[in-house]
């Protein structure tokens, strides 16, 4: 990497570096909390669901996928999901609604223009509010679609690039399957994809483009009943920002690894996984993208 184009990436943090938590691709959704059997929507019921995430930033990455050097940071997140299937059915599917209420503590050590700065924030986040879930159900696979939208309900502060809240509320749209290949349904292969639309962010005036983000899995259940497979996420924004001072897009994959076990008869299930980023490129409000490691818990209760 030439000097000068170290000097860039150092400028690009110090003035575009904006609107994270970095967990997110250029959106509010998290890569990489859902895994294996993502795509199919639950039983009739009242579920709860707590996402426990700790991401370890390495580097944050440009437009070409060179990183910056002496820049870090993590975040650790929470986040409650309530989960209502109604009984009803429409079109065909069970239906149910959601929301999300996430919480985030965010630290980031950066060089900038003015020299190395730490920032930080923590608090309550975006809330999402999701009145559709639709879930089909064949004997070998699942379908799910839904519709929700994440509300400008946190703390923004554009000077701060940990902030935990993102200045615009994002409308997200999401479709997945999963496929049984055997009769005895211990192995299956699944995929949950995101696009999200955003509003304006009020206090630069800029509009974030649109993006898409699939997690997929492949599984197998043994027969103690434990569930082990490979998963990863693979995530794109698909449009440039309205008004931003780059028309580069942002991008990050990343593969790893989940287990998982339900106890039926005390209605509790626990997943656990761990992913490896390893490609991201930078775009968007933020300049640059971050790339790491993420370690990831889920606890789903039958209420």
């Amino acid at each position: 990497m030439t000097l000068q184009h170290s000097f860039r990436l150092a400028a690009l943090l110090g003035t575009t570096l904006v609107a994270t938590p970095a967990l997110a691709v250029n959106g509010h959704y998290v890569p990489g909390i859902e895994g294996l059997s993502a795509a199919a929507a639950p039983p009739a019921g009242l579920y709860y669901r707590a996402y426990l995430m700790r991401y370890d930033i390495d580097s944050f990455r440009d437009a070409e996928g060179d990183a910056a050097p002496g820049n870090s940071g993590s975040v650790n997140a929470l986040a409650h999901r309530f989960i209502w299937m109604t009984g009803k059915t429409f079109l065909g599917a069970d239906y149910g609604v959601e929301t999300i209420i996430p919480m985030l503590d965010v630290e980031l050590d950066l060089e900038t223009p003015a020299g190395r700065q730490s920032f930080d924030d923590y608090g309550v986040g975006d809330v999402f509010v999701g009145p559709v879930i639709l879930g089909w159900h064949g004997e070998q696979w699942d379908a799910t679609f839904a519709a929700g939208h994440w509300f400008d309900t946190a703390d923004f502060d554009a000077d701060n690039p940990a902030s935990v809240g993102k200045g615009y509320g994002t409308t997200m749209l999401t479709l997945g399957g999963m496929r049984h290949l055997d009769a005895d349904r211990t192995w299956s292969v699944s995929a949950l994809s995101r696009y999200e639309i955003k509003t304006e962010q009020d206090d630069t005036g800029i509009t974030p483009g649109d993006s898409w983000l699939v997690e997929w899995g492949i599984g197998h259940r043994l027969a103690n009943g434990l569930e082990l497979g490979l998963v990863g996420y693979d995530a794109w924004q698909l449009e440039a920002d309205d008004g931003a001072a780059t028309d580069a897009k942002a991008e990050r994959h990343a593969v790893g690894a989940e287990a998982g076990y339900l106890w039926p008869t005390v209605g509790v299930m626990l997943k656990g996984a761990v992913y490896h980023e390893y490609d991201a490129e930078g775009g968007g409000l933020k300049g640059l993208e971050s790339e790491g490691d993420a370690i990831r818990l889920q606890l789903t209760k039958f209420l």
